[in-house]
């Protein structure tokens, strides 16, 4: 019986459980034969790319050359311009400012490997310790409110495409979709005193079903309310905002259950196409005190959403109520069996 499911993070009414397993699995689209197009990401191309903006090298080599195992360079197509000032400026009654930004790719292997999850645990641990430099870095330029990491996997596409690596975006704007999480999290705290996301881990721990993998410090589950089919969230179990502060201890747990997650994923759904993001909090600038309880309120955590659906439907678009065909639990259920 299909139900709605509110989710407590955006609010949102989420319709779940319109198809059964088989109506869902037999609706997953066939992968396209890949065709033979050389990558300018593998090691040996460096001079195909824009130069390296950070890299974690051996020693003896030097910039753009091989030796690196994991490497940050400008996107070719970047939507924002590191140049210039942000230039606010109206319009009538239309604000308008520079695309003032940095728009960088994260090379995740020097090897032409598709999914993350096909590297050992210690090298997913660099690429997470990259974003880590990457967001401490771009702090410094007080241009820059939110900078959001994301990866776009296809592993079927041939060219770069297929090279497993994510992007960040550092703009000088809060998205809405953050804001609205931010304040989501804000006013839950000032009516609880406690974290929203906290509390989802404790209820989630507690019910047990959708669990799919979880160790010392971190749990992967499929969300009460969860927008789309095999949707997962990643979270510490520890509280924390700022994954810029997360130990190189702690995420060595981060790099298995993510390797671990997404490999049950990829069994699961025959290595389908996915998206994930890294919520973290924004820059918290010029306002100081504008997220004044952002530290207790907020909690860094990771989405994932594989693509096993077409485009969002006309109901989908005029409501903002997502229809998801599979229970969360049953999702949950056919990941931990992978």
């Amino acid at each position: 019986m299909p139900e709605l499911r509110r989710d407590l993070i955006s609010h949102r009414w989420i319709i779940t459980g319109t198809q059964s397993e088989e109506e869902f699995f037999s609706s997953l689209n066939p992968k396209p034969k890949e065709a033979g197009v050389e990558c300018f990401f593998c090691e040996g191309n460096e001079t195909k790319t824009l130069p390296e903006i950070y890299s974690i090298r051996k020693f003896d080599t030097r910039p753009n050359t091989p030796g690196w195992q994991v490497r940050v360079v400008p996107s070719k197509s970047a939507a924002f311009k590191i140049e210039g000032d942000v230039g606010k400026v109206g319009r009538g009654i239309y604000d308008m400012m520079n695309n003032i930004g940095a728009h960088e790719l994260i090379i995740e292997s020097p090897k032409h490997i598709k999914n993350i999850c096909e590297l050992p645990p210690e090298q997913i641990l660099l690429v997470l310790k990259v974003y880590q430099t990457r967001l401490r870095d771009l702090n410094n330029d007080e241009r820059l409110k939110y900078a959001l990491i994301f990866k776009n996997q296809r592993p079927q596409s041939p060219f770069r495409y297929g090279h497993t690596h994510s992007q960040l975006a550092a703009i000088p704007l809060t998205p809405k979709a953050i804001k609205d999480e931010l304040i989501s999290a804000k006013n839950y705290f000032s009516y609880k005193e406690r974290c929203l996301f906290c509390d989802i881990i404790r209820q989630e721990q507690k019910d047990g079903k959708r669990i799919v993998e979880e160790n010392t410090d971190y749990i992967s589950f499929v969300p009460f309310a969860a927008k789309f089919p095999f949707e997962l969230l990643i979270m510490p179990k520890i509280h924390n905002a700022d994954f810029k502060q997360e130990s190189e201890t702690s995420m060595k747990n981060l790099a298995q259950i993510l390797k671990i997650s997404l490999s049950k994923i990829a069994r699961t759904l025959n290595d389908p196409p996915l998206t994930y993001i890294l919520h973290t909090i924004p820059y918290l600038r010029p306002k100081q005190d504008y997220w004044k309880t952002i530290y207790n309120d907020f909690h860094w955590h990771i989405e994932i959403y594989p693509k096993t659906v077409e485009n969002a439907t006309g109901f989908e678009l005029g409501s903002g109520c997502h229809i998801e065909p599979l229970l969360p639990e049953t999702c949950a259920k056919l990941l931990s069996e992978k």
